[in-house]
């Protein structure tokens, strides 16, 4: 019994090895979907569906863009964290759902984004720019913007996303680091991100540069919340050169699989996409939208998004912000 057990143990343990292997070298055998948390034409679509077929084309089998919207990405995230960690489910995180803990305190999101996901792949970075509409609001630059919000505390309108997103900190850390209070206006629906504000049913708000860039003579973009200045607003400044030191917000995109998924086939898929991203094809796509990506490694990319859930987390807790 004991040599039984011995051989049946040690066979066991073949197969645990071996079979990540076999996994790797038929995978994947039927097709793959993407889960996208948002719904098509806003920024984390426009990055998926590109790269979707261009690794579908290398792979040999379709990558299906799921569109599912809700809870400022949550519902995706806690799609992902119900699928099997077999490689064939995928999800398009962005940098909204690394604090999601601090949104939900109490019952909690139903996902723990460190712990529940692996990271494949940065797809695409891109800071957020703040814009106005010059027919409501007649600054022409950051720091008229500043003192008319400092004359008249909560005269300005600002919208956003939907609570708990990207937008909604960024537009809470402006306040805190400003000194500033808005009328904050919240509105659904990222690919109608900046409609609110064409509408004149706000005066300002946070939106991608490829939408403001689309919008150009409608909007007036005061500044970039990045690291430099963005190729498709080559003329608008940093909210540091603007006279914000120190001010960024950059929303980034990633694949990402439920925990568990062998790491052969996060190796597959990585490689896969880093091809993608290299093609120039994509290259000219993304500097059209004022994105930018760095070719990395997994370990690489889990690390930034390590410091990411670190970063936002704290700046979510200091801005008190919760959705119970």
């Amino acid at each position: 019994m004991v040599g039984l057990f011995r051989r049946t143990a040690l066979g066991g343990l073949v197969s645990a090895a071996v079979a990540p292997r076999v996994l790797a070298a038929t995978w994947p055998e039927r097709p793959v979907t993407w889960i996208v948390p948002f719904s098509r034409n806003t920024s984390a679509d426009l990055y998926a569906r590109p790269l979707a077929e261009l690794v579908s084309k290398r792979l040999g089998q379709p990558m299906t863009i799921d569109n599912r919207t809700g809870g400022g990405g949550t519902m995706a995230a806690i799609l992902l964290g119900r699928a099997e960690a077999n490689g064939y489910t995928l999800m398009v995180g962005y940098t909204g759902l690394t604090y999601a803990s601090i949104l939900y305190p109490k019952s909690g999101a139903g996902f723990d984004f460190a712990r529940d996901f692996m990271p494949i792949s940065a797809l695409a970075r891109e800071p957020l720019v703040l814009a106005i509409n010059p027919t409501r609001l007649d600054v022409t630059d950051l720091q008229q913007f500043i003192a008319a919000a400092k004359a008249k505390p909560k005269s300005i309108e600002v919208g956003y996303d939907a609570p708990g997103t990207i937008s909604h900190l960024a537009l809470d850390l402006l306040e805190e680091r400003a000194g500033l209070q808005f009328t904050q206006v919240p509105f659904r629906g990222g690919s109608q991100a900046i409609d609110p504000l064409l509408a004149r049913r706000v005066d300002a708000a946070f939106v991608p540069p490829h939408a403001a860039a689309a919008n150009a003579g409608k909007v007036r973009v005061l500044a970039i919340a990045g690291r430099r200045r963005d190729p498709v607003l080559p003329s608008v400044p940093t909210f540091s050169e603007a006279g914000l030191a120190d001010f960024r917000v950059s929303q980034w995109f990633g694949l990402f699989a439920p925990r568990g998924t062998p790491g052969t086939v996060l190796d597959v898929m990585h490689g896969a996409v880093q091809a993608a991203l290299a093609e120039p094809q994509i290259e000219a796509q993304w500097d059209k939208q004022g994105a930018r990506v760095e070719l990395e490694s997994r370990a690489e990319f889990a690390r930034f998004v390590a410091q990411e859930i670190t970063r936002w987390s704290t700046i979510a807790r200091a801005a008190k912000l919760t959705l119970e």
